[in-house]
């Protein structure tokens, strides 16, 4: 019997989508509206100069003004957080995690995000420091390493903070054994199969690839492996292992980073031209970081739609990949129908957000592509 997509489910979706859609518009105004606040009010020269009086040494200022500018926007940002990380979920049956829980991830993710953070606002406020006319091109070398560094060790430091990983028992040997002989066909060296507990906070289906050179594993979420079939599941196995043959990684992160060096040539533009509107001291003045944060925010803005169709051209190069090396355009079809009805994906949005919006084609697509393949 042929899997379809669930009427019922995919109105639930496109309500989901919209209202999904709604609050990034909220989140976006209330994020520029931060910044602006902080740039003509004169809380960031203020916040400056008080802690200029109170400590001399500059790692502590830059230290000192990330942590209450960060700090202030997460505590404003919570409650629109609340809701659409905890009561949206909730109210469309995607998730069943409790209120504790879902405040331990967002601890966690306060924690490592702040370290994360601050560690790259301090590199940078010394790049700005000691080459204030070049900086944008250091920082663009330094977030390239930082990238590469934070993909190949993601994997076995970032990932068990939040979720615990087991290898696949025997019970799945079988699924094991089908996925490695996959990556080995594909020449893919992977460190083993593993599966996480997704299941503890969603019902939504998920794996990936995950990890570079020494760190690649598989990674599959418990409810894809209870839910899904295995030639479902190797068809999706099959889809990850393409980026990897057709070295979209490496090549996606070539790109972004000339992305983002463009994006901080503006950047360093937009401070020299602060210096004189505002009367910043120089551009290692911490005092202009909201400027920063609004000019990468606006380009960020205004290339992702070239971002998303760039992806969404290489994500289905590793569709056409997955059903070539697989063959079962059948199984293909049934796992992302069955991913739409169990995610909750819009699986036929309108065209302008997949457009903007998409970094993957529609699954309406995605799952017609597997339908009309022929070995």
């Amino acid at each position: 019997m042929t899997l379809e997509l669930d009427p019922e489910r995919q109105e639930q979706a496109k309500r989901y989508a919209r209202l999904q859609r709604r609050l990034m518009l909220v989140d976006l105004a209330f994020g520029a509206l931060y910044l602006l606040a902080w740039l003509f009010s004169g809380w960031s020269e203020a916040l400056r100069d008080a802690l200029q009086s109170r400590f001399d040494n500059e790692w502590l200022i830059v230290a000192a003004y990330g942590l209450v500018f960060g700090g202030l926007y997460a505590l404003l940002n919570l409650p629109l957080s609340y809701y659409e990380g905890f009561v949206l979920p909730h109210r469309f049956g995607l998730s069943h995690q409790s209120l504790m829980g879902w405040i331990g991830d967002q601890i966690k993710t306060a924690l490592v995000g702040g370290v994360l953070g601050l560690f790259l606002l301090e590199v940078i406020y010394l790049i700005l420091r000691n080459a204030p006319h070049t900086w944008w091109l250091w920082a663009a070398g330094v977030l390239l390493l930082f990238n590469v560094i934070l993909a190949n060790l993601a994997p076995v430091l970032l990932f068990p903070i939040f979720y615990k990983f087991e290898p696949l028992d025997e019970q799945h040997a079988e699924l094991k054994s089908r996925l490695m002989q996959l990556a080995e066909q594909a020449n893919t060296r992977v460190r083993g199969v593993y599966s996480f507990d997704m299941s503890r906070r969603t019902s939504a289906a998920n794996a990936a690839l995950a990890g570079l050179g020494n760190t690649r594993r598989i990674i599959l979420g418990d409810t894809l492996i209870r839910e899904f079939t295995t030639e479902e599941i190797e068809t999706v196995l099959a889809h990850e292992l393409a980026h990897h043959v057709h070295r979209d990684i490496p090549w996606g992160i070539a790109i972004e980073t000339v992305i983002t060096l463009a994006g901080l040539y503006l950047a360093s533009l937009g401070l020299d031209w602060g210096i004189t509107y505002f009367g910043f001291a120089g551009e290692a003045d911490v005092a202009a970081l909201p400027l920063l944060g609004l000019t990468l925010g606006a380009f960020g803005l205004i290339t992702m739609p070239l971002l998303n169709a760039y992806s969404r051209w290489r994500e289905r190069r590793a569709d056409e990949y997955a059903l070539q090396i697989t063959g079962n355009g059948a199984a293909f079809a049934s796992a992302f129908t069955r991913l739409a009805n169990q995610n909750l994906a819009d699986a036929d949005p309108p065209a302008w957000e997949e457009f903007l919006l998409y970094s993957h084609p529609a699954l309406s697509k995605r799952i017609a592509l597997a339908q009309s393949y022929r070995r």
